[in-house]
């Protein structure tokens, strides 16, 4: 088997870091594998390609998340777990991951997607029209990499041009102030809900990849009609983004009402990540779930 993990993206070292378990699983399983990093071994694997049944991805971010990566082990003719190229690609988009979630029905905070080509006076207007506070956030990065939470005018220059220093796209959304919560889906089924209790204001890449910085419970402490709720909007927008095998939607709980934020396609799988943690409540040990992702990338559509 092959193993990717790494890329050139900002979530490099957290990638890295979720394949040394994924490793010591899938050797602790039996399998023979070997680790590819896409940012120098993809020649390395395409002429080797048939040496292996299939690649396990552990791979975040843009050129690992988006399909791109996806592309390339489909001309290999090589299996792989999650989704492939066009769930991958629309995900990654959260604004068009927004759009499509609306469509299905599912409840979104409101936003707005802008580019670089937009002037600072624009998109001030557009911020005061959304109204404060705000999140900033990049179009296409994960992990809450260069998102920010601002609750005064004064701080949006600084906000803005942290989130277009990572990406070309950003999205203006309105803040929705409640419990932050999070669904995974495997095998097109809802795993328990868990709740993640920031230690700050805010659940960013440091709060998720610092252990102790946050509190995650699972499961989480919400009344059954919301855990239902919560647990369908996380297959409905699966099902909205043409996702396979597994996925984890980020979800914030305000009063009686559910919004949908994002989509993850690759979950993390360190010793912090949310879905292992989900998985095992339904009954996955960390192997057992690594089986099964390797057992699903065998079976393909």
């Amino acid at each position: 088997m092959a193993l990717l993990a790494g890329g050139t993206s900002s979530e490099r070292e957290v990638s890295l870091k979720g394949a040394n378990a994924v490793y010591k699983a899938l050797l602790e399983l039996g399998h023979r594998v070997e680790l590819f990093d896409p940012s120098c071994d993809l020649l390395k694997l395409a002429q080797r390609a048939q040496e292996f049944d299939c690649a396990f991805l552990v791979v975040h971010g843009p050129m690992g998340e988006d399909g791109t990566l996806q592309g390339f082990l489909d001309m290999l003719g090589l299996p792989y777990q999650g989704s492939k190229v066009l769930g991958s690609a629309l995900a990654m988009h959260k604004g068009i991951a927004k759009i499509l979630y609306k469509r299905a029905g599912l409840p979104v905070p409101e936003g707005i997607l802008l580019n670089k080509k937009v002037s600072q006076e624009e998109i001030t207007e557009k911020a005061k029209a959304l109204g404060f506070p705000l999140i900033i956030k990049p179009a296409t990065q994960g992990s809450s990499v260069g998102l920010s939470l601002i609750r005064e005018k004064k701080d949006l220059k600084e906000a803005v041009e942290r989130a277009f220093s990572v990406d070309n796209e950003i999205l203006l959304e309105e803040y929705i102030q409640g419990r932050e919560i999070t669904v995974g889906i495997l095998e097109d089924k809802p795993l328990p809900v868990v709740e993640i209790l920031p230690k700050g204001n805010l659940f960013d890449y440091d709060t998720k990849y610092t252990p102790g910085m946050a509190e995650e419970i699972c499961p989480a402490s919400l009344p059954e009609d919301l855990t239902i709720k919560a647990q369908n909007y996380a297959l409905y927008a699966h099902r909205a983004l043409y996702l396979r095998h597994y996925s984890r939607t980020d979800m914030m709980v305000k009063e009686s009402e559910i919004y949908v934020l994002e989509t993850n396609t690759i979950p993390g799988m360190t010793e912090t990540s949310l879905f292992p943690l989900a998985a095992r409540v339904a009954g996955y040990s960390f192997k057992d779930l690594v089986q099964k992702l390797l057992e699903l990338a065998l079976s393909q559509p």
